[in-house]
């Protein structure tokens, strides 16, 4: 098609000088630096939504050891020229990646950190080997990039080598940091009293963005993303003219993401604005400040696709590159009371909650807020109404691909929770065919999950199947017997008997008795007893659901 996309791609210069597609968002480094006094800025954003890319396309255009011109030319950025003059390749820069500095340990994440410290400084060795650097400041820099500095010297690090790229070049240090906030998720998801995981993470990441941004005469100025703002940590405390932009707020909001007109201009590019439909009710939905978004990251993962594959259907790219356990971890908490909900999100609706963009990560779980507060942060769900700017919104799922993840986690907290005893005097009710038991246990189990799809009859169907999953028989669902495809076939090899439940979903209450005849007739008119061979009793029922309500119906056939 003479179109190229980057998947992964978040090198800004090799992503240029490859002539793959570049949504430009360069008209943030005019409006960051010449519209804003911000000292420090930290953007807070869900993963994959591009702001890697964005520090390194900062990195390129402000760092003095490069030549831009070429990789700039024709980005929007171009067009302010006595600015590009000013700026462009003019500053020493340091930029810090914090992503991969994650264990289940405090020691292996430490291990991690210095190691990614060390990588930095091998980077700066050609700049400091004949620079004029103070021999003290040259003696850390061995040891950081040896890994072998002690923890008063890596909390001092960055501060250390801004101080050095001054001395050479004479000039302060612009600063990029990207991800902040990861070894505080990763050591509060592992942190417990005995290894203290947390507290020694926090102390740590403190010590290396206090002494690089509060006070510091070589800064410049400092750019940040995370997840989160962990503001009363004391991270930023202090910091002067500091400025923190979450997915809440409408400036910058259209520098992280892709917009509708964003999105078009690609797909006509790649020849393939057909598929327009699909990607945004796949990818669509954000809403960071007043405009929709689309994750980029699907965008390109899927486009790329279809440049191989004109029929590729959508899939979910997201669900790999991000912990979801903070959605499994969500739904557990009983004493929140959120599955109701978790059912009228997951069935399209919406919910009102008080929202906050200032959080901390050792008491992300102490309140339900804090819970949905979470949850919008990290794109699990979004604002229902761009036009909201009070704390307490309404909130919804943005789109298909997000909708995914929350039904496996659904899935999974079932399969993980469900009352084993329950189903046990299930399957025994069922074996003995005591309809009226079966039913009430069914309805129980009903109650105690999360119901999704709007109750259709897949959702019932998967149910089903889901309940009797792991209990030592084999499940079959929608397979071929007979003349068609039961929903349901339990076989129990051992005793040479097996069930059949056919599934209906009811209307209204006063249907369901109607409904489980209708089953049973199709079970008879199918014939799906008859595709099973060797079992000497085969119970037949027919199901029928209304909303958390279960019947179950005998028709009992006598197998060989």
């Amino acid at each position: 098609m003479g179109f190229a996309v980057g998947v992964g791609e978040a090198d800004f210069e090799a992503l240029r000088r490859e002539n793959a597609y570049y949504v430009d968002k360069t008209e943030i480094l005019y409006e960051l630096v010449h519209d804003t006094k911000n000292k420090v800025t930290l953007f807070t954003r869900p993963r994959r939504f591009g702001k890697t890319l964005m520090l390194s396309m900062m990195e390129n255009f402000f760092s003095i050891q490069k030549d831009s011109r070429d990789i700039f030319e024709g980005l929007d950025i171009s067009e302010h020229d006595g600015f590009c003059k000013d700026w462009m390749n003019q500053y020493p820069v340091l930029f810090m990646s914090f992503k991969d500095v994650e264990a289940e340990t405090f020691d292996g994440a430490y291990k991690m950190l210095m190691m990614k410290l060390a990588d930095l400084c091998k980077n700066l060795v050609s700049i400091f080997d004949d620079g004029p650097v103070d021999k003290d400041d040259k003696e850390i820099f061995e040891k950081l990039k040896s890994r072998s500095a002690g923890e008063d010297e890596v909390k001092n690090s960055l501060k250390t080598l801004m101080r050095m790229l001054y001395n050479v070049y004479g000039r302060p240090v612009i600063l990029l940091i990207d991800e902040y906030d990861v070894p505080l998720a990763k050591a509060c998801e592992k942190d417990s009293k005995a290894n203290r995981y947390y507290s020694g993470m926090f102390d740590m990441i403190k010590g290396i963005m206090s002494t690089a941004l509060k006070d510091n005469e070589f800064l410049k100025f400092a750019v940040i993303t995370g997840c989160l703002r962990i503001a009363k940590e004391s991270i930023f405390t202090g910091t002067n003219n500091f400025a923190s932009y979450s997915v809440l707020d409408e400036d910058f909001s259209s520098y992280f993401g892709f917009s509708d007109k964003e999105v078009k201009e690609i797909l006509e590019a790649a020849g393939r604005t057909e598929k327009a439909g699909i990607i945004k009710e796949w990818y669509n939905g954000y809403v960071f400040g007043n405009s929709f978004i689309y994750c980029p990251w699907d965008v390109i993962n899927y486009i790329s696709a279809l440049k191989k594959r004109k029929d590729a259907r959508p899939k979910n790219y997201w669900k790999n590159t991000s912990h979801n356990g903070i959605l499994l971890t969500f739904v557990k908490r009983t004493e929140f009371d959120v599955a109701d909900k978790f059912e009228i999100l997951l069935n399209g609706g919406t919910i009102t909650q008080t929202i906050s963009d200032e959080l901390t990560y050792d008491t992300l779980h102490s309140s339900e807020d804090n819970l949905w507060s979470v949850l919008l942060m990290t794109g699990y769900i979004t604002k229902a109404d761009p036009d909201e700017n009070d704390d307490t919104v309404s909130l919804k799922i943005p789109n298909r691909e997000i909708f995914s993840i929350f039904e496996d986690t659904v899935v999974i907290y079932f399969n993980e929770s469900v009352n084993t005893e329950t189903i046990n005097d299930l399957l025994s009710a069922l074996w003995e065919e005591n309809e009226a038991l079966a039913s009430e246990l069914l309805s129980e189990l009903l109650w105690d999950t999360i119901s999704y799809n709007d109750y259709h009859e897949d959702y019932y169907h998967a149910f089903l199947a889901g309940v009797f999953a792991g209990r030592g028989y084999s499940v079959e669902s929608n397979k071929e017997k007979g003349l068609g495809r039961p929903d349901i076939l339990l076989k129990d090899r051992k005793n040479r008997r097996a069930i059949i439940i056919e599934a209906k979903k009811s209307e209204k209450e006063s249907d369901m008795e109607k409904d489980c005849d209708k089953a049973i007739k199709q079970i008879v008119d199918e014939r799906y007893a008859d595709g099973i061979k060797g079992y000497e009793q085969i119970r037949c029922y027919g199901a029928s659901f209304f909303q958390k309500q279960a019947k179950l119906k005998l028709w009992r056939q006598e197998g060989d």
